[in-house]
Order: structure tokens, then sequence, then C-alpha cells
């Protein structure tokens, strides 16, 4: 048979016949007289083993040894099921990442553990505080790792008898804009200094960012916020400073 014949046999393509004859997988099969390949059954049984095997997720690499010596596909049918099952465990967890921002209708490029605190933004929140809030996690929620991340959740997931107080801040906060006074800002801050340090209280776990992460939140701050909003930041974050962790972010309900 050609090899168009035995590619469409075996369900492959005759490029793929060409590779296995370049990686040696594959004999070279005589040629007839106008040059062309003439495979037999032996050729197609070959290609279907290979197949089959690949479909194992064995690798080409490992192929020839797997042909040739029938002994060593036990130990390798353990390796390869090692593999699976971690794959299995990496689609299932990344399923139930997936279960969690439907859930909540949080972004898909925010960690899962943090969703609840990005869920759909309420009515009224400006649009360019809705993008620094969910940039802030995400950078935040880089810097601290997995481990960080998961002590963060815990620090905004807020009492309810906290929720209502923060809230009514967090309004004010939206608010600030060239216009506003200086008292105004530095009643917010007061107040948010005095609901934000029970809640640290309850996070000595979550470490203290570096200087390098501080200054990058600095930067995205100074990138995103009206420059009243920044300097709130940066003044609550220097009250807070003694307090640790530091607070980077401003806990919303």
């Amino acid at each position: 048979m050609l090899s168009s014949e035995l590619a469409d046999l075996a369900g492959v393509t005759v490029r793929t016949l060409r590779h296995y004859h370049q990686i040696g997988l594959l004999p070279e099969p005589p040629r007839t007289s106008g040059d062309y390949r003439q495979y037999d059954v032996g050729h197609l049984v070959r290609v279907l083993r290979i197949t089959r095997l690949t479909a194992l997720g064995v690798p080409l690499s490992a192929l020839p040894e797997v042909l040739d010596d029938p002994t060593t596909a036990e130990t390798l049918l353990e390796q390869l099921d090692r593999q699976a099952a971690a794959e299995i465990e990496r689609l299932t967890a990344r399923r139930a990442s997936i279960g969690v921002l439907r859930s909540t209708g949080a972004p898909p490029d925010l960690p899962p553990e943090l969703s609840a605190s990005q869920a759909a933004p309420g009515p009224g929140v400006p649009d360019h505080m809705v993008r620094y809030e969910r940039e802030q996690l995400i950078l935040i929620a880089h810097l601290l790792g997995e481990k960080g991340t998961a002590g963060l959740a815990a620090l905004l997931d807020v009492p309810d008898d906290s929720r209502a107080a923060l809230a009514a801040l967090t309004e004010r906060f939206y608010a600030l804009d060239a216009d506003t006074s200086d008292h105004e800002v530095e009643a917010l801050i007061e107040e948010w200094v005095e609901q934000i340090r029970p809640l640290l209280e309850t996070a000595k776990d979550l470490s203290s960012p570096d200087p390098l992460a501080t200054e990058l939140l600095d930067q995205l701050g100074a990138r995103d916020l009206r420059p009243v909003q920044h300097r709130a930041v940066r003044a609550l974050q220097q009250r807070l400073a003694p307090e640790q962790p530091r607070a980077q972010g401003l806990p919303r309900p």
C-alpha cells in the first residue's frame, strides 16, 4: 500500500508517517519503480501500536524501547498512571476555581480565594476604583504567594458588625476629589484606622510585604487613584505602619 493508503487506514497523516521515519520509529519500506514507498501490513500494525501508545501518553522518545521490549511496559504504565492522577488533581482544582469564579461573578484573572471580595461591584462604584481594587488584589496575591493569599482572604472576610461601617467609609473614599477639604480627608483616615486596626489583630500570621512590594503597590495607587485618594491611602498606611501586618489596601465590604 502507498503512504496515503496507510495513513488513511491508521488514522494518521502522511506527514506523521514521514516524521516516524525520521526519528526511527517506523522502518523505511522498499520503494516501487516509480520511487513510491510500498508499505505492508507489518507497517500498519506498527503504526497502530504507536498510535495506541501515544494515546496513553507514552512520549515518542520512549516508544522504541516499549515497542521492541514489552517487559518495559509495566514500569512505564505505572509512571503514566501517576502522571494521569496528578493531571486529574490539577484539572479538578481548576474546575473548582472556575466554579467559585462563576458563582461569585468575580473577574477570572483574580485568585479564587479573593473572589468574595471582588464580586460584582455595587451601583455607583467608579470605574477607576473597580479597576484599582481588582489590580491591587491581583498584585498583592502574587507578592504574598499562596499561603499569604489565604491569610489575606481571611482578613478581607469582614465580620457583619464591621461591614456596614466599612461600606460607608469606602463610599466616602470613592467620593474624595480635589474639592474635598483636608479636614474631611483626615476624619476619614482616623475612622478608617479605628475600623481596620481590630481586623489586623486577627491576621497576625499574614507577613508584612517587603519594600519592593510596598513600592509597587504605591506605584499602582499613583497610576489609578485620584491624587487625594492616593495621599489618603499613603496616610492610612503610615498610621498603621507599627501594626503587623501593614495594610496595603483598603478592606472592601
